[in-house]
């Protein structure tokens, strides 16, 4: 079993980069949007499109993979997720100078780059779980974390690129931000790939899932658990330039960076030391935690204080994603690509959902961000209520 695992162990490094991938394709881009917009004369309302294209593209792909990953194979599918995560990097660089329209140039290639996202978010849990591992709920959550640590590491070195060599040679970083992807998915033509089905065994339908309770709880976490991280992560920045009144650099560093870094140290903490824990009572008082950070960014008289809360709010949502994922493998042994592409797809749902919310809600309060915090407390309390759901539903 030892030799098997050591058989494994660089697959499941290339897993880790390749949550490094999705987190350089996710957050590259919104570093460059002022830049588009002197540079191409694009209006920033338009450009903002680009991120809706971006998460829809990779819902799109999160519902099909359910038909087709098991059809043409896992190596061939995460291989053509690393293809289009470079390729839509390359005509970053490329696109919006020869195309009629710069911003046309833009879209395709985050729509581009977008198809790789969605892949690479159905195929590396799935994979990872397929590895022989002494504890797949300790190696989820650190997998998970390798996201976080990618969009530190965007931030950070952009940033660090940009103060050197000016903003206006971004294309040098997009192409060398490409460089990952290329050499990732030569690594997956080569690690070995286990199936997550015994030999003979089959996976449930679609149809199968859907009529299943457990399921469906699982659904319902995932929407949470994504709401309740992004609700708070999309708006941070603005609560850090707007409370403490600083630049949008330093509202960057103090919001979603003290977030990310809180969010990954969680899961991380979890890869190291999960095996000593309960992941249904982890999950439980990280849910707790959530809706207290969202109580103290929402109704502290301090901004410091609500800062804080932003940052504690990472911190306690790093486990709620891995760890419905591991719920999810244990519960559902059989339910192989297609459960993990739905639930891949209802993370995404809560990731579009929870902002939209939270906006939504502190427009309806004369633009009052910490109101619209205060309702997007709903999410985590509705994560709890479903943990508990589920542990009576599997007793």
């Amino acid at each position: 079993m030892t030799k098997m695992r050591d058989n494994y162990q660089n697959t499941m490094y290339a897993c880790f980069v390749g949550y490094i991938v999705q987190a350089i394709i996710n957050n590259f881009v919104p570093l460059l949007f002022l830049t588009f917009e002197k540079s191409y004369g694009i209006p920033l309302n338009q450009i903002t499109m680009l991120i809706t294209f971006n998460f829809g593209i990779q819902l799109v792909i999160d519902l099909l993979s359910a038909k087709f990953v098991d059809k043409i194979g896992y190596r061939i599918s995460i291989v053509l997720a690393h293809i289009f995560s470079a390729a839509g990097l390359i005509c970053l660089v490329i696109l919006p100078d020869i195309c009629a329209n710069a911003f046309v140039g833009l879209l395709i290639s985050v729509v581009i780059y977008a198809v790789g996202g969605g892949l690479i978010e159905v195929l590396i849990s799935p994979i990872v779980e397929s590895c022989p591992s002494d504890n797949k709920e300790k190696t989820m959550s650190l997998l998970h974390s390798f996201y976080c640590w990618g969009h530190v590491a965007v931030v950070l070195i952009s940033t660090l690129f940009f103060k050197i060599w000016e903003i206006e040679h971004w294309k040098i970083l997009a192409l060398i931000w490409a460089l990952i992807p290329i050499a990732n998915g030569i690594v997956f033509c080569k690690v070995p790939i286990a199936s997550l089905m015994e030999e003979g065994e089959k996976g449930v339908s679609i149809k199968e899932l859907f009529q299943n309770k457990v399921f469906w709880i699982l659904m319902l976490m995932m929407v949470c658990a994504g709401a309740s991280e992004q609700g708070v992560s999309q708006w941070a920045s603005t609560f850090a330039e707007q409370g403490l009144g600083v630049t949008k650099a330093i509202g960057d560093l103090a919001g979603p960076m003290s977030f990310a870094i809180l969010m990954g140290s969680a899961r991380a903490f979890y890869g190291k030391f999960g095996d000593r824990m309960d992941l249904d009572k982890f999950m439980l008082g990280s849910s707790v935690l959530c809706v207290l950070s969202y109580l103290c960014i929402s109704v502290s008289p301090s901004p410091v204080l609500s800062l804080v809360g932003c940052a504690v709010c990472g911190l306690s949502v790093g486990i709620l994603w891995p760890g419905t994922f591991s719920k999810a493998s244990v519960a559902l042994r059989k339910g192989g690509t297609a459960m993990f592409a739905l639930l891949a797809l209802a993370g995404d749902v809560g990731c579009a959902g929870g902002p939209t919310v939270v906006g939504f809600a502190s427009g309806l309060a004369s633009d009052d961000l910490k109101k619209g915090i205060l309702a997007g407390m709903g999410f985590p309390i509705f994560m709890l209520l479903s943990i508990f759901l589920l542990k009576r539903e599997k007793e």
